[in-house]
């Protein structure tokens, strides 16, 4: 596990963490969840009801859930009670879909862990992240997952309010989005980011918190 001079709690960003099935998996730092999407989905998945759940090899559907035709759903995979997943949609890479969440057409969600009522509106990408209860992303936002623009791959986090940037030791990880987090249309997070309850994002903005945001000032609103 990386070390880091300030605490990353997945409660602080996230109400509901600790009562939710991922409760176990609360020391862990944000990225270190999607590293183990795989693993951390199939072990939900082997507990979950039966009666509740249409189970199929390592994909469970709450019997509840609506799936459109031409929504593509690779394994491991849980949908939780209410989801709605829309044609065209693409699921791939491990992932843990609370109750009553809408993935919309164009949407391809991969690695990622994604709490009750948050919503993918239309052509999102989102990668190896953790979403809280409540987020919205409107049509065209991105969640980038890799810094493909320099040598060195590893992402870097800002811990703490002002905080310097911190090694998080791997190459993979999008966004850790606390509950309510709202991400305007055309909007790019670059990888690494903290985002607190109730950030927004701009329309058309890209929000880099290794560098600055849209507007110049610090990317921040970081929980300490």
């Amino acid at each position: 596990m990386s070390s880091l001079p300030h605490a990353i709690e997945l409660s602080d960003y996230i109400a509901g963490f600790a009562a939710s099935p991922l409760a176990r998996w609360g020391h862990c730092l944000p990225w270190e969840l999607p590293a183990q999407a795989g693993a951390i989905v199939r072990e939900l998945l082997a507990a979950l009801p039966a009666d509740e759940y249409a189970i199929e090899g390592d994909i469970a559907i709450h019997r509840s859930a609506r799936i459109e035709p031409g929504a593509v759903l690779k394994g491991p995979l849980i949908l939780g009670a209410g989801c709605f997943v829309a044609s065209g949609a693409y699921l791939r890479g491990g992932n843990w879909v609370d109750a009553n969440c809408s993935i919309g057409p164009g949407v391809e969600l991969k690695s990622s862990f994604v709490f009750a009522g948050t919503a993918l509106a239309h052509f999102n990408f989102v990668g190896d992240s953790v979403l809280g209860a409540g987020v919205n992303l409107e049509a065209g936002s991105i969640v980038c997952n890799h810094r493909n623009e320099r040598a060195d791959k590893i992402i870097q986090v800002r811990s703490g309010e002002g905080g310097t940037l911190q090694p998080t030791g791997c190459e993979k990880f999008g966004a850790l989005m606390g509950d309510g987090v709202r991400v305007g249309a055309n909007a790019v997070i670059a990888p690494g980011a903290l985002l607190v309850p109730g950030h927004v994002v701009g329309r058309a903005a890209l929000l880099d918190q290794e560098q600055q945001d849209a507007q110049g000032t610090r990317a921040g609103n970081i929980a300490p």
